[in-house]
Formats: C-alpha cells, sequence, structure tokens
C-alpha cells in the first residue's frame, strides 16, 4: 500500500512533535553545589565573576566542562544534577599558585565543598575612617608565596557594593617599591570623587596585585556612610 505524501508529512510532524516532547520532561537538576575559594579557612575576595572553576563530569556522550564562576567573596554554587564530578581551578587566572590537582566532588542533594587555594599575597584584614570626603584605609597584607612578587596595593572607591579593578570611581595605587615591609600595615587614602559626594554613602575595598597575574585579590567591600 502506498503511503501518501502528505501522510508521510503527518508522520514527520508527530515524530519531531514526540522527540520535543520527551526532551520538555527531562527533570531539571536540583541538587545545589555550593563552596568558597578558602586559604585556612579563609574566603579570598576576587572580581566578582572574573575567575572561574570548571566541573568535569565522565560517563556521557559529550565530555564537556560546567563553567562556574565564583562571586566576590569567593563563594561560588551551582544546581546540577546528582553524581560524581571532577572540580578543577583555572591556571593562571586567580590570584595563586597554579594547581592542577582536581577535586573529586560527589554531589548528593545539597553539597558543600571548599576550594583550598594558595594566594601569592592576600588582604587579611582591612579597616576605613572617613575624614570630609577623604577615606582613609589601613590594610593588612599576608604574603604566602613570594613566587610572584608583590606589585601593587589599590583602593578603589564606587557608588555600589560591586567594586573592583573594573568597577570603580576613584583608585589609589601604592606601588610594592613604596611598601618597604608588607608585613606592616598599608595606609592608604582615596578621594570620594564630586560626582558622588550626594550619595548617602559609597563602597571602598583594597586590592592586591601580584606581578605576572592578572586577577587580583580583594579585602571585603565596605559601605561608608557619607552622612
Amino acid at each position: 500500500m502506498k503511503i501518501k505524501p502528505y501522510l508521510y508529512i503527518l508522520l514527520f510532524t508527530v515524530a519531531v512533535g514526540s522527540i520535543g516532547c520527551a526532551k520538555d520532561n527531562y527533570d531539571e537538576p536540583q541538587s545545589m553545589l555550593s563552596g568558597r575559594v578558602v586559604y585556612e579557612g579563609q574566603p579570598i575576595g576576587l572580581r566578582s565573576n572574573g575567575v572561574q572553576l570548571e566541573l568535569w563530569q565522565r560517563g556521557y556522550a559529550f565530555f564537556s566542562k560546567i563553567p562556574v564562576y565564583v562571586n566576590q567573596d569567593g563563594s561560588f554554587s551551582a544546581r546540577l544534577f546528582d553524581g560524581n564530578y571532577k572540580l578543577t581551578r583555572q591556571n593562571g587566572v586567580g590570584p595563586w599558585i597554579n594547581n592542577t590537582d582536581s577535586i573529586d566532588v560527589q554531589v548528593r542533594g545539597n553539597t558543600v565543598v571548599d576550594v583550598p587555594v594558595t594566594p601569592y599575597t592576600f588582604v587579611r584584614s582591612a579597616t576605613y575612617q572617613r575624614n570630609g570626603t577623604t577615606i582613609t584605609a589601613t590594610a593588612n597584607l599576608q604574603t604566602v608565596s613570594t613566587a610572584n612578587p608583590l606589585e601593587s596595593v589599590r583602593l578603589y572607591v564606587f557608588r555600589t557594593a560591586l567594586v573592583d579593578d573594573v568597577n570603580q570611581n576613584a583608585i589609589t595605587v601604592t606601588q610594592a617599591s613604596a611598601i618597604p615591609n608588607a608585613a606592616q600595615p598599608v595606609v592608604m587614602n582615596v578621594t570620594v570623587p564630586a560626582a558622588l559626594a550626594g550619595l548617602d554613602a559609597v563602597y571602598v575595598r583594597v586590592g592586591v596585585k601580584t606581578a605576572g597575574v592578572s586577577e587580583l585579590a580583594y579585602s571585603p567591600a565596605e559601605k561608608i556612610a557619607l552622612r
């Protein structure tokens, strides 16, 4: 029996529709993997979405990475299917020593995993004082590795809490050559720009630049009241 052409079209449409329905019926991932990038339990501050981790899962037709971007407070999260994953750090991006070792992660429901790193130099703590439109920062640095030397320390001010080397309204840079002893607090001043003077508050942050490394290690952003 011959099938008329329009019946071929009808059968093809039904088949494609069935495939589409099957795809639509797949469950969404429900488990949450979260954690922080840390050194000795202290999260390393970063530029929001400036550094990413990579998740890999074997056993599927396509073996490709799942990018996981790190927030400015060093935290990260990803919604995943339950399973076994390899978590890796990108080399040459974060402000820490390259580490090619992967971390085995077993996701079963909500899972928390901290990712240890060895920073070159980072901000252990920072305090701020305001005098008129001048904000003074006192930053305590800690050098863990001298494999790459300190290049500079930077103080930023911005209109929102997403303050970093890209998002800033004013910046003061102190070169490493002007810091006689990195073990002593680094004191820096930044002036609030006139364009921000009408705001109720601004945000400040200290960043540490290591020579040969693109991304900085930052202190937490802190809100400074102007009124």
